[in-house]
């Protein structure tokens, strides 16, 4: 019997699991994906982002930290390319929302990460 594929829905993001997710994959998904991610989480904080902008923003993080995806994960140089494609839309979709500080604050969590890429913009 084959298995149903569902779209994943705000309601399937957590802040754990994101957290997780960068934590355990950020180097292997790679600066590109994991600075899109952290402007949308970013982005999401903010207390003025309204709540249909933040159901974007948590169903694209679903999307990212959901283990189901369009193409796997594990393969080297593709895996995370759909989740890169659903965080830009999500980013385009909530652009105005995604400001300065934002964009600052995910630098300061990416320096750690990726401190030859960070603060290049």
């Amino acid at each position: 019997m084959p298995t149903l594929i569902t779209t994943p829905s705000p309601d399937d993001y957590s802040e754990r699991t994101f957290w997780k997710k960068l934590l355990t994959y950020g180097q292997i998904a790679g600066f590109e994906v994991i600075e899109k991610a952290l402007w949308l989480y970013f982005a999401a904080d903010r207390p003025d982002t309204p709540k249909w902008a933040k159901a974007t923003v948590y169903g694209a993080l679903a999307y990212f930290v959901l283990p189901v995806d369009a193409v796997a994960d594990i393969l080297p140089v593709v895996g995370y390319s759909d989740d890169l494609a659903v965080l830009v839309v999500a980013l385009t979709t909530i652009g105005s929302y995604v400001d300065a500080q934002v964009k600052e604050r995910a630098d300061q969590t990416l320096t750690g990460w990726f401190p030859l890429k960070s603060g290049i913009q």
